[in-house]
């Protein structure tokens, strides 16, 4: 049985630590039930009697961050142009952390989104959920009038990525593990792109990065983006949202 109700959580503006922790808690805790489910079908499968069925949840979390910058596995620390000195001035962080990718930056006015799902409970495809998480971001900033797309070879979401100006106006970087994920996706809304200055964004040297503030020439209101994007990705993974 699939389950496609997703709780959804606004932790608001959050130390990356705390936050952290907090995704690898429930992330944890579904790796654990789906174990238990996998002894149950083998408990099935060996002739005793099936149980209650079992479960597993799904989170959506949206968020901000104070600044602080994150390497993935796949990352090269001196993509980070800056010491612990030039962190402490900046008033930034520094984490490597276990999604994939390179290194990007959060800080305030940047909207993050960590869906915490048990793929089993959509599609096990871990490329159509990159190309989904994509897709949402692209129709949330079509709402705005932006037109948005992919570049070919990165994840992420681009503006005029079929011409010298492509810039990058979402970051993108999944950690999965028995088809439940965790970490996700930052959409530059309101952000201060000065601090991308301080990192080669993602590993891309010759590429420019985009804030939807920017491109409207206005701030926007985050808490109608979070209204947008949150359905924008209901539509698009058939989901359920609650809370």
């Amino acid at each position: 049985m699939k389950n496609k109700r997703v709780e959804y959580q606004d932790w608001g503006l959050i130390d990356y630590k705390e936050a952290w922790d907090k995704q690898e808690n429930l992330f944890s805790a579904s790796v654990q039930l789906k174990t238990q489910l996998r002894n149950k079908q083998l408990a099935v499968a060996a002739g005793q009697e099936p149980e209650d069925d079992i479960l597993t949840p799904n989170y959506l979390v949206f968020c901000e961050h104070p600044h602080v910058y994150t390497l993935g596995k796949s990352g090269k620390a001196d993509h980070l142009l800056l010491d612990e000195a030039g962190l402490k001035e900046k008033n930034a962080v520094y984490y490597p952390i276990n999604r994939g990718g390179d290194i990007t930056y959060h800080g305030p006015g940047q909207l993050v989104a960590y869906p915490i799902l048990d793929l089993d409970n959509f599609f096990t495809d871990i490329h159509l959920y990159l190309r989904t998480l994509e897709e949402a971001v692209i129709n949330t900033l079509a709402h705005y009038g932006i037109t948005a797309g992919r570049y070919p070879g990165y994840t992420g979401v681009w503006l005029d990525a079929d011409n010298e100006h492509a810039r990058k106006i979402c970051a993108m970087g999944v950690r999965c593990s028995r088809w439940v994920t965790m970490h996700g996706l930052a959409l530059n809304v309101n952000a201060n792109l000065d601090y991308f200055k301080n990192i080669v964004p993602c590993g891309i040297e010759d590429k420019a990065v985009a804030s939807l503030n920017q491109e409207l020439g206005r701030d926007v209101d985050l808490n109608e983006v979070k209204k947008i994007l949150k359905q924008e990705i209901s539509v698009l993974f058939g989901m359920e949202i609650f809370g």
